[in-house]
């Protein structure tokens, strides 16, 4: 009797509700649902999902996909990226001060990247036309070369930089004026020259997941003594890639490069085109790339919004190879700069797709070219790179059937001797001919919408109307990419908890205080998981007893269809 009078309750409640008017209460109630709302001519059900493990967590991830997907601007992107961890993701960190022995195979198989020697064939109408140009500036170059590596624009070297800061500081004067002659010498033949943007030293970083990586011998222990985690003790996991590197100068157009190879992007398959891309499943650890906990950036050397957002050609350290052979008992200087010039090309390019709106989990729709330089001043190697694809988390390392694209030449030596005059004996015509090329290459307007996932009044955090949003996203993007740590950092487990508290429980009447005795792991604490910004009194809109007493939050949310 008293469950048939609490049914015929909550059926009252909601079918009839109480208004006050004026102080009264009068009833007021909605119509039953008319029969052609309640049934429909052919029965419609639910879509019915598999409840595995897998499965569910498979459309976690797709449901994420779609959310970055939606979002209005670059910077929103970025950082819901970095929405599921506060104090940032556990990073491989690549740079390019140091390449760890074999890392060749790794590299290509972190950016599923195949790689061939030479050059495309898209450069070989501009052979003759840099053999001609290369006579006219002749005088002009070796004037630059002989003048910045015979000793007399190093002059005022400390004694106490190292021999990679000396080299740096050498080739980096000698990159910027041979950059300068070049450019005065052939803007005026080639608009597009007179049109770029040059980047000194400019910050180039780039964040994505890989997949495929065979699972750690502890976790697979600890999925092994569980019953449901037997079966998945083997999955892969994603490994979280961050690079970082600083090259010595940078051109950027407001135009892309024509692609390298003509082909439509579904048309690209690892398996039919008999490509070789390594499989390297093996922890990046193995190689010696060391975790720390960081911020997700991915930065191409500009903020969005600059006109200039296109890569043209880059200039990459090799000061890395001084001290090799100290860690290093093979020679294999040769794979190691073909792998530096797929890494900084392919980060590079990363930035830039997604300052287009693309990202590590939404694919390209069209391919990006750019060229890249690695060079001491006398050994020089020159790259081509063609970015396709993005896709490498999870099972899309395995699924996805693109690939990138890398041509390099063999390192080729400038020239054989400069003497304290400056004149240069043995002047190799190859190296500068091929950097005349890369300057050559004119990019062009492509037929295709460049910011498919962009919303159109809303591609940049500076397009927000709304002031406040605008204000707060503006500041808590830039916190993100310049990943200052927290003021308060990661709480730890301390060895005397891990002693008595953890391993032998020897201190019961310890009020459990600390996150690990509460069951939280500080490791999934999301960005938005933290105390609002109070509001005193004193500036409060309406009044000194005004609501609300907290600041609004304007995280990334799906503001359009």
């Amino acid at each position: 009797m008293l469950v048939l009078r609490k049914m015929l309750s909550h059926i009252v409640r909601s079918r009839f509700s109480w208004i006050s008017r004026g102080g009264r209460f009068a009833l007021s109630t909605r119509p039953l649902p008319s029969q052609e709302h309640e049934y429909s001519h052919e029965p419609k059900y639910p879509p019915i999902q598999d409840l595995a493990y897998r499965a569910r967590k498979k459309r976690v991830q797709e449901s994420w996909h779609e959310r970055i997907a939606k979002l209005s601007s670059v910077e929103e992107k970025l950082f819901e990226i970095n929405m599921p961890k506060y104090y940032g993701y556990k990073v491989n960190l690549l740079t390019d001060e140091k390449f760890p022995y074999n890392i060749k195979p790794f590299v290509q198989y972190a950016t599923r990247t195949s790689i061939q020697s030479g050059m495309p064939q898209c450069y070989e109408p501009l052979q003759e036309e840099a053999t001609q140009l290369l006579e006219k500036i002749r005088s002009q170059l070796e004037d630059t070369i002989g003048f910045e590596l015979a000793g007399k624009s190093a002059l005022g070297l400390r004694a106490d930089l190292s021999a990679e800061e000396k080299e740096e500081t050498v080739v980096r004067s000698l990159i910027v004026q041979l950059n300068r002659t070049i450019t005065n010498a052939l803007a005026e033949d080639y608009g597009h020259l007179a049109d770029v943007e040059t980047d000194f030293d400019p910050r180039h970083e780039a964040f994505w997941f890989l997949g495929g990586i065979y699972p750690p011998k502890l976790v697979r222990k600890i999925k092994e003594g569980e019953d449901w985690q037997k079966e998945h003790a083997s999955d892969p996991y994603d490994r979280n890639m961050q690079y970082v590197g600083k090259p010595y100068l940078a051109l950027r157009h407001k135009q892309l490069l024509e692609p390298l190879l003509a082909k439509d992007l579904e048309a690209f398959d690892i398996s039919q085109d008999n490509v070789e891309v390594p499989e390297f499943r093996y922890d990046p650890l193995a190689l010696g790339y060391m975790t720390e906990f960081r911020h997700a950036t991915t930065v191409p050397g500009f903020w969005p919004g600059d006109q200039h957002e296109f890569g043209l050609l880059s200039y990459q350290r090799r000061s890395h190879a001084i001290n090799r052979q100290r860690y290093c008992a093979v020679n294999d200087l040769d794979e190691t700069l073909q792998a530096q010039g797929i890494l900084s090309s392919f980060a590079w390019l990363l930035g830039q797709a997604c300052y287009q709106g693309f990202s590590v989990v939404n694919d390209l729709t069209y391919p990006l070219t750019t060229q890249t330089v690695i060079t001491d001043g006398k050994n020089w190697s020159f790259y081509a790179y063609q970015l396709n694809t993005t896709l490498f988390h999870s099972d899309q390392v395995d699924n996805n059937a693109r690939y990138n694209l890398c041509w390099g030449t063999k390192d080729l030596q400038l020239y054989e001797s400069i003497d304290d005059s400056g004149k240069i004996h043995g002047l190799n015509d190859d190296v500068l001919r091929h950097l005349i090329m890369f300057y050559i290459n004119q990019p062009k307007n492509r037929a295709v919408e460049l910011k498919p996932y962009l919303c159109p009044k809303e591609t940049r955090i500076a397009d927000i109307e709304d002031e406040n949003r605008r204000v707060f996203m503006e500041q808590a993007y830039k916190h993100i990419a310049s990943n200052r740590p927290r003021h308060l950092l990661v709480p730890e487990v301390y060895q005397w908890e891990k002693i008595y508290k953890i391993d032998h429980k020897t201190r019961p009447m310890d009020p459990k205080r600390r996150p690990f005795e509460l069951g939280e792991n500080m490791y999934k604490r999301r960005m938005d998981e933290h105390a609002l910004k109070y509001i005193p009194r004193a500036v409060r809109p309406g009044g000194p007893k005004s609501l609300p007493k907290f600041e609004t939050t304007y995280y990334p949310n799906v503001r359009r269809q």
